[in-house]
């Protein structure tokens, strides 16, 4: 390929990896404020990945380790703004793209993300310069397209406006200033709400304002004898951080279930009274009246029949002129407020109603919550709340209908004042924007958060709406953190992000399987397709899409035509209406089609990013046979990590630490390809890649999946791979050739020494598994593939040793998760297992009487086996401890082995080394 790309070679994946993650923590400025979207995509990687896949491939190791650098410095978040470094990238991009283009008269490489969500990958192929369309199927995505890709470089501010607002100047400049403009309209529409719901929120006599009350939903106790009004509350913290700690105190009363405040700067908190502990876990309420236990279908039942209601139980208060937050139980004057509002709210959608033609309230339907996966992340049907409406209460509902309404009269004001339209409409999709976020947060389904005394909104890092019991209403005028004017800055200061981007992108309504563009038309595809069912994306933004709908939906009427988003074509797997297969296969031959029409807009010197996080590896075969049906064969694959370092690898989950960046080409095929051939091209190709992968510290899961690219590579240039019998060999079979290869491979650098023959099939799982998985637990078609790839056939393994299956899935224990009596055997992880387990019971004589007895004591291998195992754990692992501990001792243990002589251990003169040993142990 006579213009290979810069990422088809080399990328810095561990300084990209780390400025991904770092993103994650960034909230100021960027553009996941502006709105919210699932599962988007971090502005580093794709700026890196973008960049890498326009600049040149070359051989020199000096200039590889060059241009290395340069991405990692781009890719860097406070470099996003640095006109020097975007310019030489920027500059970098053009030279070589003025060397390669095919027509004179296009200025700029053309570029498309066919799944375009949240706008990350387009936004970074915007700041590097290029011609950028950005397509989505979903309005909601559309519409944030719009606001991240479209107005903000259409309607741009004189340059510094921004730092002017931020400063308190006025930003004048040009005759458009969006950021003027969202600012000024924002405040208008605050005002115009503020004297119609001030009277709902009242200030106490000392000038305390409440930011906002906690509920606890309610159920009447289902013991005849009894029949308390019981409020279900999952804890009772107020606050609960290291200077402070207050929670409210359920007591008893007659029939009636009372609360005091306790803690810190209230009454002492009762020495018996563990605040964690509520009334109501899961479903299943507890009565504190008589004690008798609902089990959660009577609690649904209950629900859903309308024989639940809501208590308000706390209010919680700040000062303007005073630091923190104070806590006090409601007044008569607070209920009555509440029902006043309620009586307003009948009025006030009556006369909406009317002017609107559609009910203010939203009264479309919310998900069912059936199906398997991610469509059960909606469970609020099984208690009644069937519409969108009602996940507000009747205050919430209130205040969120006075902002929309005075939205759309702000878009009318604009126009009496004399805006143009398309401007106007622009200024108010911000306006509305601050509306789908207030909702977020003024919901019956936003929590109070104790630990940092603030209010959790619905769908915060959330990729579900589910059933909240006591909840927290937010007083959306307050003056404190989330409510309009708060919430209104903080989308004004995510336009930061845009400065320096001189072009508008090109946003369309469409689906990725039918682009709406001529062949051969861009220079790159770069985009990020959705997994299976991993996120329920229309369902999700249903939540938003009826909101929009109310503020800004007759500006955007080819946006706004269905009752709720549209989901005929949208390429998720669900199974609402079909079962798994049929959803899947739904899925399988949607994606193929966009791959598909992805190489048919392709130029034939076009390159392709695509964004995979799949963790099965099931997913993969899909993927891959999907692209070499499509004609894109993969030339080189990434691993990115995209998660904050906590979250890389939850125990009980083997979810991939990283994103895979694919990247595949338009490639002539070869004809017939024989198999054993094909198998000697790989070995040698993959052999040079892990390597490369190796010394930039990728490791586990991420090793596997990432040496993918490389061998699809190999077999995806010929028209079909055949062995010498004339079977066609498929993605299922290859990939589970390239498992078998890694696996030798990764089992000779964690040993760093070919041992690898010394061990047996099982030892060299359990090593795989921990270098791979650590302690998680795995699909079971995840550890078959494994298994095959050692030689070990799992099915014949599983519950008679250390691999046991649980469910669909397999679990590797470790020792201490064993009992000493029940281990048999004498491979050497059993004798492991068997030795530190005698080890940490002191049972010294025993463990090297059995290190003796079985050979392992005197071989080299089993202490390199042990010490590996214990550097892939982790450090709070007990078996790292219990390795750690063993390992410490192990020339005593040889010298014992050799003379013969096990009272070693026993002796005096090893008390020192016994106390060390046991500090190992203990951790």
């Amino acid at each position: 390929m006579e213009d290979k790309r810069f990422i088809e070679v080399a990328f810095p994946v561990k300084a990209v990896s780390e400025e991904s993650a770092r993103e994650k923590n960034i909230r100021h400025g960027h553009i996941s404020t502006l709105h919210i979207w699932w599962a988007r995509r971090p502005l580093a990687s794709s700026r890196a990945t973008n960049y890498a896949a326009l600049i040149p491939a070359t051989n020199d190791e000096h200039e590889i380790e060059r241009r290395k650098k340069f991405i990692a410095e781009l890719s860097k978040w406070e470099n996003s703004l640095n006109e020097e470094i975007i310019r030489r990238a920027r500059e970098d991009i053009m030279e070589y793209f003025r060397q390669i283009r095919d027509d004179p008269n296009q200025e700029r490489p053309r570029v498309l993300d066919p799944f375009a969500g949240g706008g990350s990958i387009p936004l970074e192929a915007l700041r590097l310069g290029l011609e950028t369309y950005a397509l989505d199927y979903n309005p909601v995505a559309v519409l944030i397209l719009k606001a991240v890709l479209e107005y903000p470089q259409k309607y741009g501010k004189k340059k510094g406006a921004l730092d002017e607002w931020i400063a308190g100047g006025k930003g004048e400049g040009k005759d458009y200033d969006l950021v003027r403009d969202v600012k000024k309209w924002g405040e208008w529409v605050l005002q115009e709400a503020k004297k119609e719901l001030e009277r709902f929120y009242p200030k106490d006599e000392d000038g305390y304002i409440p930011v906002g009350y906690i509920w606890a939903r309610t159920i009447k106790c289902q013991n005849p004898a009894c029949g308390a009004e019981i409020p279900l509350m999952r804890q009772f913290w107020l606050a609960k951080k290291n200077n402070k700690k207050v929670a409210l105190y359920p007591y008893v009363e007659g029939n009636e279930v009372k609360f005091k405040i306790v803690g810190d700067g209230y009454e002492p908190m009762p020495a018996d009274f563990d605040p964690s502990k509520g009334t109501v876990k899961g479903a299943k309420v507890t009565c504190p009246v008589c004690g008798m236990t609902h089990d959660a279908n009577t609690t649904r039942k209950l629900f859903r029949e309308g024989k639940a209601g809501q208590r308000m139980v706390a209010v919680v208060l700040y000062h303007p002129e005073k630091r923190g937050k104070v806590y006090r139980l409601p007044t008569e004057r607070d209920v009555k407020a509440y029902e006043e509002a309620k009586r307003y709210l009948e009025e006030k959608r009556a006369k909406l109603m009317e002017e609107w033609g559609i009910d203010p309230v939203p009264d479309e339907p919310t998900p069912e919550g059936r199906g398997r996966g991610a469509e059960r992340a909606f469970s609020v049907r099984n208690y009644g709340l069937n519409t969108w409406g009602d996940l507000f209460n009747d205050r919430q509902k209130l205040a969120l209908i006075t902002f929309a309404e005075k939205v759309r009269q702000a878009y009318e004001k604009m126009l009496e004042e004399g805006y143009e339209e398309e401007y106007a409409k622009a200024v108010v999709t911000y306006l509305a924007f601050t509306l789908d976020k207030l909702a977020d947060a003024c919901s019956s389904n936003g929590r109070w958060k104790p630990d940092t005394v603030q209010l959790i909104p619905t769908l915060s890092g959330r990729q579900a709406i589910q059933m909240m019991w006591d909840y927290f209403e937010l007083n959306p005028i307050s003056g404190a953190s989330r409510e309009w004017s708060n919430t209104l800055s903080v989308i004004l200061s995510s336009f930061r992000i845009f400065e320096q981007i001189e072009f508008p992108a090109r946003v369309i309504h469409s689906s990725a399987t039918s682009l709406p563009f001529p062949d051969n038309y861009f220079d790159a595809v770069f985009t990020d397709p959705p997994y299976y069912d991993n996120v329920p994306y229309s369902y999700l933004s249903d939540f938003f899409y009826v909101w929009l709908k109310r503020t800004v939906g007759d500006l955007y009427p080819e946006l706004f035509i269905t009752p709720l988003t549209p989901k005929s074509k949208e390429l998720v797997a669900y199974t609402q209406n079909q079962d798994w297969e049929a959803a899947k296969r739904y899925f399988e031959e949607g994606m193929k089609q966009a791959l598909k029409e992805i190489h048919r807009v392709l130029k034939p010197n076009g390159i392709l990013v695509l964004v995979y996080a799949h963790k099965t590896t099931e997913g993969w075969e899909t993927l891959i046979n999907s692209l070499l049906d499509s004609g894109l064969v993969p030339t080189a694959s990434w691993p990115i990590h995209t998660e904050m370092a906590n979250r890389l690898r939850a125990k009980e989950s083997a979810a991939l630490a990283s994103s895979i960046y694919i990247v595949a080409r338009k490639v002539e095929k070869q004809g017939v390809g024989w198999f054993d051939e094909v198998k000697r091209e790989l070995k040698e190709k993959l052999e040079e890649k892990l390597d490369q992968l190796w010394r930039e510290g990728i490791s586990g899961a991420d090793f596997f999946i990432s040496a993918i690219g490389s061998a699809i590579e190999v077999f995806g240039k010929y028209e079909r791979v055949l062995d010498y019998e004339g079977n066609e060999i498929r993605g299922d079979r290859l990939l589970q050739l390239v498992r078998d290869m890694v696996s030798d491979y990764a089992i000779r650098q964690v040993l760093r020494e070919d041992i690898s023959s010394e061990l047996s099939p099982l030892a060299k799982f359990y090593v795989l598994w921990r270098w791979t998985y650590g302690e998680a637990k795995v699909p079971f078609d995840e550890a078959r593939k494994l298994a095959t790839s050692v030689g070990l056939d799992l099915e014949k393994e599983w519950n008679r040793g250390f691999i046991v299956k649980e469910k669909e899935f397999i679990r590797v224990l470790g020792p201490q998760d064993r009992k000493l009596k029940e281990i048999k055997g004498n491979d050497l992880i059993d004798v492991l297992h068997k030795a530190l387990l005698l080890w940490q019971a002191n049972r010294k004589r025993e463990m090297v009487g059995l290190l003796a007895e079985t050979g392992w004591g005197e071989k080299d291998v089993f202490y390199k086996v042990a010490q590996v195992i214990s550097e892939v754990l982790p450090k709070d692992s007990k078996e790292k401890k219990l390795l750690d501990g063993f390992l410490a001792g192990r020339e005593h243990i040889k010298r014992a082995i050799e003379k013969g002589d096990y009272s070693v251990f026993n002796g005096e003169e090893e008390s020192g080394k016994q106390e060390t040993i046991e500090r190992f142990i203990k951790g």
